[in-house]
This record gives structure tokens, C-alpha cells and sequence, in this order.
């Protein structure tokens, strides 16, 4: 099983909310760690450690989440999940809407606007990939050789969501660290708690897996998965996450290849054995069998695009 950790919430340097999710940051060793609370009982605290081994599994940098558990003194306080700072002073993080409007002062950067940004579209965001660096040499020693820029890492990040049933890449769900010197690195991918359809109950998972109405099965379910992305600034609705993917790997194919045969190569039992290290109460039986076959539906998918 994977570790839950123990933190005093008396420890928090200070406590914020994301909507209604509280966070808090606190120091263990001399590191900055965010604390971000499981409050609404919908599973982002195991969606979010599931995809970041997922995201290990196929060698993209990405932030490294742990379950955790707070408590105040010795009262039981809630889940959530733990992850270290990734971009500690002198560095920043430059997030996408503030990067798009880097480049396009028109851009709607409004912190409070995370959805419905139709400007949000493929080929901007590429546009400001082209002017990042890479992820810093930390975050790329476990990258497939062959990839070195910024759009080929992104490639990844979409390809992960498109895996992973990721409809929330905003524009605040992805960005840059900003260093001393003003270089700006693409930033390792965070931020997948609404992955893995970790929101439904458990009935309706069930539901799905069993029942013989091929618009409410599974797969149909899964290929409805859409992104944070439009594809042009008229468009009504986002893309499909699937899309997102096509459509960046038009951008860099080479990247896109490189990302598709490191996802062929994650077998089902090393998939299965990820999942089953979540604590039982957690995540349900029926959770985790829901999240398998997502996961190898969405697998299959993508792979079937690889020539």
C-alpha cells in the first residue's frame, strides 16, 4: 500500500481555500510542502496519487503527490494529498493564462476565470511553448530520449490526460518556472485530482460496467472525455481530450511517437498494481475496477493512432 502521511495541521504556515478546497503549506525538513485537503469524499486525494505514478510510469516530469492525512494534535481532521514546492523562491511559477497574456496582451487572463476561456485554443498554447525551455534537468532524467523541448514534453502532459480522462488542463493547470536569471521552464505537470472520473459514485461506476446500453457503457462514457482546450476562439465547446492530443501531436510528431511507444509499453499488470496500492478506504473495489478498465479503454485508444 502506499504510505499515508501524518501532518499536524498546528504546523501550517498559513491556510488558504481553491473553491472549496483548503490547503495549507507547512515545512518538514527544511522543504515547503502543500497540504490540499480531500474534503468533498469524491476520491481526487488517490485520483491524483494514481496519475502521478502513472506519469512516472512513463517518465514525464511531473510533481511528486503523496496521500496524506491531517490532523490537530490528535483529532482527525481530513485526507488530501502532500506535494513538495516546485518552484521555492528565488524561483516562481508563471502560469498559463499569465504566459498567454505574455504573448497577447487580449488574452482574458482573469485569475477567477479558469473555464470557458475559448481562447484557450491548441495553437496558442503551442505558441508559448515554443518560447519555453524545456523542464530543468531534475525534471528530465527520467524523459524518453528524444525528448527536448518544451512542446515535445507537453506532447506528454496531453497525452497523460487523454489516458487519464483529464478534462481540467485550464490555463491555470499549466505554466512555467520563472528562474533568477528570467529563463522560463516549462513546468513539471501538476494538478490531476479531477482525472479518472473520480467523481462518480459508486453506483453509477457499476452501472456502467454492467450495463448492456452501449451509450451508457464504459466506452462511449470514456470517448466523452473533454479538455481545457478549444480548438479556435469561436468554438462553443472544448475538444475531446483524445483530440488534444491528435492535435498537438500534428504540432511534433516525432515527440507524439516517442510518448505512444512508452505508453505500449506499460503493461496491464504494472497498471494493476499501481492501483491496487491505494488503501481500501479510499477507494472502493469498484472504484478501482472502474479505474482499470478507463485506464485500458483510453490505452487502447490512443495506441490505435500509432502507425
Amino acid at each position: 500500500m502506499f504510505p499515508v502521511h501524518r501532518i499536524d495541521q498546528l504546523l501550517a504556515e498559513d491556510i488558504e481555500y481553491l473553491g472549496t478546497k483548503r490547503k495549507f503549506w507547512f515545512r518538514h525538513d527544511g522543504v515547503r510542502y502543500l497540504f490540499k485537503a480531500e474534503e468533498r469524499g469524491t476520491g481526487e486525494d488517490w485520483a491524483e496519487k494514481i496519475v502521478c505514478e502513472l506519469a512516472g510510469l512513463l517518465g514525464l516530469p511531473h510533481v511528486v503527490y503523496e496521500l496524506a492525512h491531517a490532523y490537530e494534535g490528535g483529532q482527525s481532521i481530513q485526507p488530501g494529498v502532500i506535494c513538495a514546492s516546485f518552484a521555492p523562491p528565488p524561483n516562481a511559477l508563471v502560469m498559463g493564462n499569465q504566459l498567454l497574456f505574455e504573448r497577447d496582451p487580449r488574452y482574458p487572463r482573469d485569475e477567477g476565470r479558469k473555464y470557458g476561456v475559448r481562447e484557450h485554443t491548441v495553437e496558442s498554447v503551442a505558441h508559448v511553448l515554443r518560447g519555453l525551455d524545456a523542464p530543468a534537468s531534475e525534471w528530465m532524467s527520467t524523459c524518453p530520449a528524444g525528448i527536448t523541448t518544451a512542446l515535445g514534453v507537453f506532447t506528454g502532459y496531453v497525452m497523460l490526460d487523454a489516458w487519464t480522462a483529464n478534462q481540467d488542463r485550464h490555463h491555470q493547470n499549466w505554466g512555467a518556472v520563472q528562474v533568477a536569471d528570467g529563463t522560463k521552464r516549462l513546468a513539471p505537470t501538476y494538478d490531476h485530482g479531477a482525472a479518472l472520473a473520480r467523481n462518480l459514485s459508486d453506483e453509477e461506476r457499476k452501472e456502467r460496467l454492467e450495463t448492456r446500453d452501449l451509450g451508457r457503457a464504459l466506452p462511449r462514457f470514456a470517448e466523452r472525455a473533454r479538455s481545457g482546450f478549444y480548438g479556435t476562439s469561436r468554438d462553443d465547446k472544448t475538444l475531446f481530450a483524445l483530440e488534444v492530443f491528435q492535435a498537438f501531436a500534428a504540432l511534433d510528431a516525432v515527440a507524439a511517437r516517442i510518448w505512444l511507444d512508452k505508453l505500449a509499453s506499460i503493461t496491464p499488470v504494472a497498471v494493476t498494481s499501481l492501483v491496487s496500492r491505494i488503501p481500501s478506504p479510499r477507494m472502493s473495489p469498484v472504484a478501482q475496477r472502474f479505474t482499470l478498465e478507463l485506464l485500458a479503454h483510453n490505452q487502447r485508444r490512443l495506441l490505435e493512432g500509432r502507425a
